[in-house]
């Protein structure tokens, strides 16, 4: 004789499970409902940033070197000052004895006005800078007619904010061409 079978409830275990697949299913719905959606369902180089919320992408969401140059549209930094400026204001120059100029940074011109005396302008105004001189030490086996010492000095030019007036000497004074190095900070 048969046993009659009864019916038996599905266990705790299947009802959780059950309840997890239904929502599982019903979960791209109510995704594209509510505004979510995955990668899935976007087709490729068809999304742009003011279709992101706050129009803002961040760089972490950005695989490494993979916007290139053009892709940065603008920046809440400003204008960016020159390098010469970014970089302490170092000008400098080197003078020869016949007043050309080699080793140049932030120079218009540099002239000899006289025996001994320069004028050294540059592209900026110098007020806040601090000058620093020092003469040329040649070799006398390649220029028989330098001297090993002499004397140096530095003034401001009074009717023009961007120059600067160099007197070199020899070591007794007297007014004599050198060449020199000429450095300012500012």
């Amino acid at each position: 004789m048969r046993r009659p079978r009864l019916k038996r409830l599905p266990s705790p275990a299947m009802v959780v499970a059950c309840i997890a697949l239904f929502a599982a299913l019903g979960g791209t719905s109510y995704a594209l409902a509510t505004g979510s959606i995955t990668s899935r369902e976007i087709r490729d180089g068809t999304i742009r940033n003011p279709d992101f919320k706050d129009g803002t992408l961040r760089g972490q969401e950005f695989k490494r070197d993979s916007l290139g140059g053009g892709a940065i549209k603008e920046s809440t930094l400003g204008t960016v000052p020159s390098a010469s400026a970014a970089d302490g204001l170092a000008l400098r120059v080197v003078v020869g004895a016949d007043g050309s100029r080699t080793n140049d940074r932030g120079v218009v011109s540099t002239a000899k006005l006289a025996e001994g005396r320069y004028q050294v302008i540059f592209d900026r105004d110098i007020g806040a800078c601090v000058a620093s001189a020092t003469l040329v030490q040649a070799s006398p086996a390649r220029d028989p007619t330098a001297a090993g010492t002499g004397q140096i000095a530095v003034a401001r030019i009074p009717d023009n904010a961007n120059g600067l007036t160099v007197v070199t000497a020899g070591s007794g004074g007297a007014f004599a061409d050198r060449g020199f190095h000429l450095l300012l900070s500012c």
